[in-house]
């Protein structure tokens, strides 16, 4: 049987991570540039741009536009109720959806307040996108 001290504590490539506990409810929310959108950032890698936030859409907020992202997006809703208009996937609480890197989707819209748990694996947008006035609401 190995001993605990045998085994690694860090995974090659992976990057450094000490434990982590954030009390979310006391974090205040960042309001991005875009109207109705905030977010509590959780976790980033800074050599990846990988992130893990929180992200809440008033009722009546709206990704403008179709758009892509330059790695893989994953979102987990937690409450609310967010439709991607086009082609009418909705996430309601519960709904775990995976956005594929490069994959064009949107416009969307926020039919009741929503809060989603938002997840990239590297940098969010390939370039800023116009309905963010401030470059970094796209990071």
């Amino acid at each position: 049987m190995a001993s605990l001290s045998n085994l690694p504590i860090h995974v090659a490539g992976a990057p450094a991570l000490e434990e982590l506990l954030i009390a979310t409810d006391s974090m205040p929310w960042r309001e991005k540039s875009l109207s109705g959108v905030f977010e509590k950032m959780l976790w980033r890698d800074s050599a990846t741009e990988a992130t893990i936030a929180l992200i809440k859409f008033a009722k009546g907020a709206s990704i403008p536009k179709p758009h892509r992202h330059a790695s893989n997006q994953f979102m987990f809703c937690m409450s609310g109720k967010y439709e991607y208009t086009k082609t009418g996937v909705t996430l309601l609480p519960g709904s775990f959806y995976c956005n594929p890197k490069g994959n064009v989707h949107g416009p969307t819209l926020a039919h009741e307040e929503t809060v989603v748990i938002e997840i990239y694996d590297g940098a969010h947008y390939p370039e800023v996108p116009d309905w963010y006035t401030d470059p970094k609401d796209a990071t």
